[in-house]
């Protein structure tokens, strides 16, 4: 018997429980029914808003607590599955914590559980395309690539097809990280930049967080710092394993750099390759070559230089990150609904060399606006504001020392229909619109995702 194979057996003799059912526990829920466990699901929604979700699942054999009280009797059960989105540091989780009962998540448990080396990656912004582009990477190298996490696909629910051989290829977010006690092979951070301080309350909470992804490797592993961003850079004591970093400024011991000739090239330890030149990269923005510097930094030595010559050259990018959706009347539109924090915004302004009008705002994620005011005046012409934010950002631009009313004009919209067709009204001919929001989409919208498909479809309407 394998250790997964021992594990379902024991969760046999115990009562699981599933706080939500979500992206990342429908399939385990039901790879846990179909193994003959005890589960019960206990989900905020009612029946009725579950729908279809519900029916099945009941049909499957599986037992529901729906309601307000949804989170009062998890000492019944000996093992609860929290979803990413549900705070770890709840006080009602602690309490069935200080009961004895197992607070554990997919991920964790994938984590104990996985054959194969796992590449992990994590950070303010960036984490998705990097994670992406080392999944590619590893599939352009004949790898099996297991890709999931914060991604938005659960990876437990396939670990028994999971083989030594393969390639485990994940995104974390703080959420997930911050009760991880478990390290992968190969890790990655991206960079640490203020963002989730409306649950995490303190920064240092939040870079704590970050901290777990590298906190428990042993001396074989990879570990991938920014050596431009100082607060990762900080983190570089910790390191147990092989230390890795990437830099477009500097060149450091070992690790991805961008040259003075805008080369991408590798160090080793005095020993430089040269390997791509950053305009050969299709995805555009200066973020996109550090966040292949990284993704280099995490394979080198695993995969060739042709392999990463294709995959530069030829992977267009991932849906919402800064992504072409059409042109119409000489107008380009872009979606760049991933874009929840100032850091990347700037990222997204700094991509293009023009003007742009942007449509922002939306939940407040209680982080600041300033560090990106100064350039939102230098690189915007028309700013369209909506949601509940929509008052801190207009403060924050018109307070900075470069504001000019003459040179920035500010609209304000109560709905994207409002906004897409505001940008429609005063864009001309040579015009980019982009939905950059600088905030999470909570007050309107799931997710970013949902926020990004509404205002892609509104654009393809557009006559």
């Amino acid at each position: 018997m394998n250790k997964t194979e021992r594990f379902f057996e024991e969760m046999k003799h115990k009562k699981v429980a599933f706080i939500g059912i979500g992206v990342s526990h429908t399939d385990l829920i039901k790879l846990f029914l179909s193994k003959g466990i005890d589960v019960t699901i206990c989900e905020k929604k009612s029946p009725e808003l579950l729908g279809a979700s519900y029916d099945e699942l009941r049909s499957l054999g599986a037992g529901f607590i729906n309601g307000d009280g949804y989170l009062d009797t998890l000492t019944d059960f000996d093992v609860v599955f929290r979803t990413p989105g549900m705070y770890f540091n709840n006080p009602k989780l602690k309490a069935a914590m200080d009961k004895g009962v197992v607070i554990t998540s997919e991920m964790e448990v994938f984590f104990d559980l996985c054959p194969c080396r796992i590449y992990a990656v994590t950070g303010s912004d960036g984490k998705t395309t990097t994670t992406t582009i080392i999944a590619g990477l590893l599939e352009r190298s004949s790898k099996k690539v297991y890709k999931g996490g914060n991604i938005g696909k659960a990876l437990l629910p396939l670990i028994e097809e999971v083989e030594e051989d393969d390639a485990a290829v994940v995104e974390l977010s703080s959420f997930q990280l911050i009760s991880m006690r478990r390290s992968p092979d190969t890790a990655v951070i991206t960079n640490i930049a203020p963002n989730h301080l409306d649950v995490h309350g303190t920064m240092e909470e939040y870079i704590d967080c970050k901290k777990n992804l590298i906190l428990h490797q042993n001396a074989f592993s990879k570990t991938v710092l920014n050596l431009d961003n100082e607060t990762t850079n900080d983190l570089s004591s910790l390191v147990r394993g092989k230390l890795v970093k990437f830099s477009r400024k500097a060149i450091p011991e070992c690790g991805a750099f961008l040259s003075e000739d805008n080369w991408l090239c590798y160090n080793e330890y005095g020993k430089v390759t040269k390997i791509i030149e950053a305009s050969d990269i299709k995805i555009p923005g200066i973020h996109n070559v550090e966040n292949y510097l990284a993704a280099i930094s995490a394979v080198w030595g695993e995969v060739s230089l042709e392999t990463i010559r294709d995959m530069a050259e030829n992977f267009g990018g991932v849906e919402h990150r800064i992504e072409f959706v059409r042109e119409l009347n000489g107008v380009k539109w872009y979606n760049d609904s991933i874009a929840t924090s100032p850091t990347r915004v700037l990222a997204g302004l700094n991509s293009f060399s023009q003007k742009l009008i942007v449509i922002a705002g939306g939940y407040d994620k209680k982080i600041p606006f300033e560090p990106m005011a100064e350039t939102v005046n230098d690189k915007v012409k028309a700013l369209i504001l909506m949601g509940v934010t929509a008052d801190k950002i207009q403060k924050a631009v018109t307070e900075a020392s470069n504001y000019s009313s003459d040179d920035l004009k500010i609209y304000r919209v109560s709905s994207m229909e409002e906004a897409v067709e505001k940008a429609r009204e005063i864009a001309q001919s040579g015009d980019i619109v982009t939905l950059s929001p600088a905030c999470a989409s909570f007050d309107l919208y799931p997710n970013f995702e949902a926020r990004g498909i509404h205002y892609k479809n509104i654009v393809k309407e557009l006559s």
